[in-house]
């Protein structure tokens, strides 16, 4: 039997839009031929990361999936004003009735909401309302030293810096400071375990989504499959006040892991022409995994709005768009990289 090709996981955040990950994990758990190996999550890519760790600790590759059918069943079922608004049971899952609904509401209510109300306005009621979904996981499996390595993204408030989380380190604080959006939920506090001091995190997206280089050590393998949930390229450009927030949104979500692209490719270069000695730096295999097409269709709005409906049809075309790459690159892992970075950065 041919040895299982060893691959990372760079998962990107995006709210509800994560269900997209949860369909590509849940494609990769049913191939036999990939091992993961080290996982880097940020904002929802950081619970489906610790959903996909705890099960394979736990059961293997069908448990993993169960977790993860488990963790996106309860986020379809949070009911919070601040999760979905009061125009969540009317938004459309995908596609075109979300321009209709952009068209009759060019100004959402949600985003107005959060420019207008702190989420420190609720005082001493506030609870944030994917702690449950959160807390429901084993953290003794997602710390375990067995399984791949996992790596959790947050924003240091204070100091505006990223703070990667590993090992014991990852805790449920971690998990809802990575998916801490600022405007919505109040700063995630705990006692930084590598400093001991009382720190503040936001959205680990603001500095790394995902971030990269815990997946540069020389003990994991070179080849890193990135899902990407915040599309790259829009060709139209933006012009209604939700579309512009949404461009905005996206090109702040992805300009971290550009920069780290920008880099790998930069390393890849040096290495191509030979000045670098040989095993002075990492040559990295990049690739991604991704839906444009079905991104640009939908709106920072239903990152918001976890509905049931929306949440299959987003794992569906995870589990489509993971089949897709299968096919085409599966025999590429392991020997070369399927992004063109420089193509991508010209």
């Amino acid at each position: 039997m041919e040895k299982p090709r060893r691959i990372n996981l760079a998962l990107q955040g995006g709210g509800a839009h994560g269900a997209f990950t949860w369909g590509v994990l849940d494609r990769l758990l049913q191939e036999p031929g990939i091992e993961i190996a080290g996982i880097s999550g940020t904002s929802a890519g950081a619970l489906n990361g610790a959903a996909l760790k705890a099960g394979l600790v736990a059961g293997g590759r069908a448990e993993a999936r169960r977790v993860l059918n488990q963790v996106w069943h309860r986020v379809g079922a949070v009911r919070d004003l601040r999760m979905t608004g009061w125009f969540a049971s009317m938004l459309p899952p995908v596609g075109a009735l979300n321009s209709l609904t952009e068209a009759l509401m060019p100004l959402n209510p949600m985003e107005v909401a959060t420019r207008l109300v702190s989420p420190y306005a609720y005082g001493p009621l506030y609870r944030n309302p994917l702690e449950g979904v959160v807390r429901s996981l084993r953290f003794d499996q997602v710390c375990a030293r067995e399984g791949p390595a996992l790596f959790i993204a947050a924003t240091n408030v204070r100091t505006g810096k990223i703070r990667v989380f590993e090992g014991d380190e990852i805790s449920s604080e971690a998990i809802l400071a990575s998916a801490c959006l600022p405007t919505v939920f109040q700063a995630v506090e705990f006692e930084d375990p590598k400093t001991g001091k009382l720190e503040a995190f936001w959205d680990g997206g603001y500095t790394g989504n995902p971030a990269l280089f815990p997946l540069f050590d020389p003990a994991l393998p070179a080849d890193i499959v990135i899902v990407n949930i915040n599309p790259l390229l829009r060709d139209m450009v933006p012009t209604t006040p939700q579309e512009i927030q949404n461009r905005i949104n996206e090109i702040s979500f992805n300009s971290s892991l550009l920069r780290e692209l920008r880099a790998v490719s930069f390393v890849k270069r040096l290495v191509a022409e030979g000045r670098l000695p040989e095993g002075a730096m990492k040559n990295m295999l990049v690739h991604m995994i991704a839906d444009d097409a079905l991104m640009n269709t939908l709106s920072v709005t239903s990152k918001l709005a976890p509905t049931p409906y929306l949440l299959h049809e987003l794992k569906e075309a995870g589990r489509k768009a993971a089949d897709g790459f299968l096919v085409q690159h599966m025999d590429a892992l392991g020997t070369e990289a399927t992004v063109d970075l420089v193509a991508l950065f010209a």
